[in-house]
């Protein structure tokens, strides 16, 4: 609706530029600028987020699934996202339907986790929908990963001393 208003205002600026002007070279600036105006409008603030390195040497930090809080930890050696049993449960995701079959490694040896869709996912302005995730069975693990999943979807993210920046595609 907002992209449909926009077309309409930059239509009708620059039929108003025609009339008040009649120049070509005067409506093509007119044109220019209105479009520069609009572009910076709909731009809106960029969505980065900053996190900053733990004492232990981990990034961390809280995203929210589903919209339940959850603790993560960024970890770029996994993936994908991967859940704990009780994260799962109290996000609301549909543990009595997974089958787990997929193998994967985890610190505390090997494991077989569930595939799912994370309808949403967000660290503070960044919300990513449809992410590819795992669950692991009760126990497995004591905490949720951040995993390529989800950081692939960025548009980029970079270490810088001890902060971890992700920024999203605008």
């Amino acid at each position: 609706m907002i992209r449909i208003l926009l077309v309409l205002v930059m239509l009708a600026a620059t039929a108003g530029a025609v009339v008040a002007y009649g120049d070509p070279a005067r409506i093509s600036a007119a044109g220019g600028m209105v479009t520069h105006m609009l572009r910076k409008a709909s731009a809106g603030p960029p969505r980065s987020v900053q996190i900053p390195r733990a004492e232990n040497g981990e990034f961390t930090l809280h995203a929210r699934i589903n919209g339940v809080r959850v603790p993560m930890i960024i970890d770029t050696g996994a993936t994908s996202v991967v859940l704990t049993y009780e994260t799962a449960k109290a996000a609301g995701l549909p543990l009595e339907l997974l089958e787990y079959d997929v193998d994967v490694e985890t610190a505390g040896g090997h494991a077989r986790a569930a595939r799912l869709t994370l309808d949403r996912l967000a660290i503070g302005r960044l919300v990513e929908r449809s992410v590819p995730a795992l669950v692991v069975p009760r126990g497995q693990m004591k905490t949720n990963l951040l995993g390529m999943s989800f950081l692939n979807r960025l548009e980029s993210w970079e270490v810088r001393a001890d902060r971890l920046m992700l920024h999203g595609y605008p």
